[in-house]
């Protein structure tokens, strides 16, 4: 049975992202052909970014939203019990945009989209940037990160506060290789409701209100 706290989580985000993820996202995954799994997929507006010649769309979530587009296969998945219901070495590209932050238990999620990625399969996972400028002064003035705070679309949606360096020690106790962290560069400037400007150079860490961590599956996996 589903907690009701799980599903109001859930709720309460939406179902959808900042649309420099799903960009940065989809620029990753580039031209890779095969299945691409959306691990908390909301109301599945990433499917809008892929390039869907080259790649089958798949949704999972804790709910299907009415808007998740009828046409894509959608696996309903209570993603607090860390078991996501698909057979191993499933998907050839494993996304999973601002989930892990709403979960009680990062490393076990990781290693269910590391069982469920094939090998040699690339593996993408999203969440707030706890580094960047905002995060950090709100960090200095409030005691709390700023996507962490009581707040709509915050807490208690947002339960697991994640460094970069923490996906980073997380995708390697999983075994992944080619680890990287990207950032989308997008982010609130503090105080305003204004984004910094692109264009003068705020860009990275410091300027984006998200992380995001890619990876391989190795082929050949250790037991």
């Amino acid at each position: 049975m589903v907690n009701r706290l799980t599903i109001d989580r859930a709720l309460s985000s939406e179902g959808k992202s900042n649309e420099a993820i799903y960009e940065t996202v989809a620029r990753l995954v580039g031209n890779k052909v095969g299945r691409s799994i959306d691990v908390g997929c909301g109301r599945g507006h990433l499917h809008n970014f892929l390039d869907l010649s080259k790649q089958e769309y798949i949704g999972v979530d804790i709910i299907r939203y009415l808007d998740f587009p009828e046409k894509y296969q959608f696996i309903q998945s209570n993603l607090d019990t860390y078991c996501i219901d698909v057979s191993d070495n499933y998907a050839d590209i494993t996304c999973s945009l601002e989930t892990i932050e709403h979960l009680e238990n990062p490393r076990a999620f990781m290693r269910e989209l590391f069982r469920i990625t094939k090998p040699g399969g690339l593996l993408i996972v999203t969440t707030p940037n706890q580094l960047s400028l905002l995060s950090k002064l709100t960090l200095i003035f409030k005691n709390q990160f700023n996507a962490f705070q009581a707040a709509p679309g915050c807490y208690p949606a947002h339960i697991t506060a994640l460094l970069e360096i923490d996906l980073i020690r997380i995708a390697a106790e999983c075994q992944l290789t080619s680890i990287e962290i990207h950032y989308p560069n997008h982010g609130r400037i503090p105080a305003t409701s204004y984004a910094w400007p692109q264009w003068l150079g705020f860009r990275g860490r410091l300027f984006s209100d998200n992380a995001i961590l890619s990876a391989l599956k190795p082929v050949n996996v250790s037991k």
